[in-house]
């Protein structure tokens, strides 16, 4: 069974940062795309930047600038640089992956448990 697990999250002042990661543990082939989500209270969740296997970046327009995704394929690691936060930042941050777990099935996808980053101003 693939595990996506989350660290680096916390209470920050706006203004500061937080460098949160996620490690894949497990048995399977590779991973694929790599992503942060984020769910706000009483919000949808919503996909906050993303990584290919080749380091191809993409991100929501409201943390371009600010954020910086990245990958360490020998560690199955991602990781999310979050730079000037903002209160608007507060939300439960998820993990997320692509996973082949043998290399001639499909990708299932996974979600960590989820790790609290929390904004004050």
């Amino acid at each position: 069974q693939v595990q996506l697990v989350e660290s680096g999250g916390g209470l920050v002042q706006a203004g500061g940062s937080l460098n949160l990661s996620c490690a894949a543990s497990g048995m399977f082939f590779t991973i694929n795309d790599m992503g942060w989500y984020r769910q706000a209270p009483g919000k949808q969740r919503e996909l906050v930047a993303a990584i290919t296997s080749g380091a191809r970046t993409n991100y929501d327009d409201s943390v371009k600038g600010r954020f910086t995704i990245s990958r360490d394929n020998a560690k199955n690691t991602v990781y999310l640089q979050m730079n000037n936060l903002t209160p608007e930042d507060t939300a439960v941050y998820y993990c997320n992956a692509d996973v082949k777990i043998t290399a001639w099935r499909l990708a299932n996808n996974y979600w960590g448990r989820g790790t609290q980053v929390t904004v004050s101003s």
